[in-house]
């Protein structure tokens, strides 16, 4: 079969089209946090809060309507979806099988045995402990005389314990105070029939396709972490060629990408009709197009970070939120900004919620003549207006944009 090969815009398209932005949003309400949960595939979790927590930006950015609230009842009180990993994501409860095959390889984690090893009494209190059906999370435990290497999982033998069980599997969240886990055991939240492991090559296939499903179109990534063993070039590569064997996944070239890529098989008449210049029927938006209003994505959108956004838009995107005070160029919380189909720009944005206040601490447009078009400052002031809506902002503070045409406008802005 010969490689499809695609133009970068049908590329970006298609990309923007399975999260729900293109030609608009088609995502609303309960039922469209369910469906952009599971296109994201491994929707990240971070406590830092500057606007809103990272996830909640993900999931307001595709959906119609969103509140923290769906997230919330979707995960912890329905169930369908459950968090975990040392690089924190939450993912579909019916994946869970598949998990759990990582879960278990956890026992021998290099950042873990240290737990069972020197505090196997804390392991098996806190083991009896969710036994009994009680949701407990580190902070409401009493102390336990021994103090251990300070992490930010905990202080405490019981803590780290907590955390080790929900690593390996025999511990799930029940539910969050604020950022905080409360735990439980995996037998009161997760279905029986889903408690069951299946093969370790399956489950290694399955978290490879997923991989490449999250990107939609991309190289299978770095797995040694996930898998917990190491994984060789050459490992990746029988990954890959396995799943293309299975037709699970399909190659194709991209027009100045570096190298064949993958996309999932079951995708290649979505594409086919983006390369004509169709629209998917199933595409059709029921809310506002990126044209008219635009969408600012969380620093950790996997639309744009970990140099996403450079291969899709050409646009250079760094978190600088960990960076020296004299190394931030833009700001720690600078958000890129979708207009049509392109990152035209950024803005670096904070809460103040003693006043109910969007501070805006600067936008960069990388094109000073966007910002002359009033089609673009029309957008950009309706996507303001959605985001103060969503922050529950009642006012905004435009005082450091440094352009004084555009200043003035967007200090109108009401909601």
């Amino acid at each position: 079969m010969t490689e499809p090969r695609i133009s970068k815009e049908t590329a970006r398209r298609f990309v923007l089209g399975k999260h729900g932005l293109w030609p608009g949003r088609r995502w609303a309400g309960k039922d469209g946090t369910r469906a952009a949960m599971r296109a994201v595939e491994h929707l990240q979790l971070d406590p830092l809060v500057i606007l809103a927590r990272s996830h909640d930006l993900m999931l307001h950015s595709r959906v119609e309507g969103y509140r923290p609230e769906l997230f919330e009842e979707l995960t912890y009180q329905d169930r369908e979806f459950f968090d975990w990993g040392g690089w924190l994501a939450v993912r579909p409860m019916d994946e869970l099988p598949y998990w759990r095959v990582l879960m278990r390889r956890g026992w021998d984690h290099g950042n873990l045995d240290d737990t069972q090893g020197p505090h196997p009494e804390a392991v098996a209190e806190m083991r009896a402990l969710l036994a009994t059906g009680a949701q407990v999370s580190s902070r409401e435990l009493e102390a336990s005389g021994t103090e251990t290497r300070k992490t930010y999982r905990g202080t405490k033998a019981r803590a780290l314990a907590l955390y080790y069980l929900w690593r390996t599997g025999e511990a799930m969240t029940h539910h969050r105070n604020g950022f905080e886990r409360v735990y439980a055991s995996t037998e009161s939240i997760a279905p029986a029939h889903l408690g069951r492991e299946v093969d370790d090559g399956e489950a290694e296939l399955f978290v490879a396709r997923k991989a490449v499903s999250a990107d939609g179109i991309a190289r299978i990534p770095p797995m040694s972490y996930l898998f917990e063993r190491k994984l060789s070039r050459a490992d990746h590569l029988e990954l890959e060629e396995e799943l293309v064997e299975r037709g699970e996944l399909l190659r194709l070239e991209v027009e100045g990408w570096r190298g064949a890529q993958l996309m999932a098989a079951g995708d290649l008449p979505l594409l086919e009709r983006l390369q004509r210049g169709e629209t998917p029927t199933e595409w059709e938006p029921t809310g506002a197009s990126p044209l008219n209003e635009v969408v600012f994505f969380s620093p950790l959108d996997p639309l744009v970070a970990r140099g996403r956004a450079k291969q899709l838009f050409g646009f250079e995107h760094v978190w600088e939120i960990y960076k020296k005070p004299e190394d931030v160029r833009f700001g720690r919380f600078t958000m890129p900004m979708l207009w049509g189909e392109e990152l035209v720009g950024r803005m670096d944005a904070r809460l103040d919620r003693v006043t109910a206040t969007l501070v805006v601490n600067g936008i960069w447009l990388e094109d000073a003549a966007t910002m002359k078009k009033p089609e673009f400052v029309e957008a950009l002031i309706a996507g303001l207006k959605r985001m103060m809506a969503f922050l529950g902002a009642e006012r905004i503070d435009v005082a450091a944009v440094s352009d004084a045409k555009l200043r003035a406008k967007l200090a109108r802005v009401r909601l």
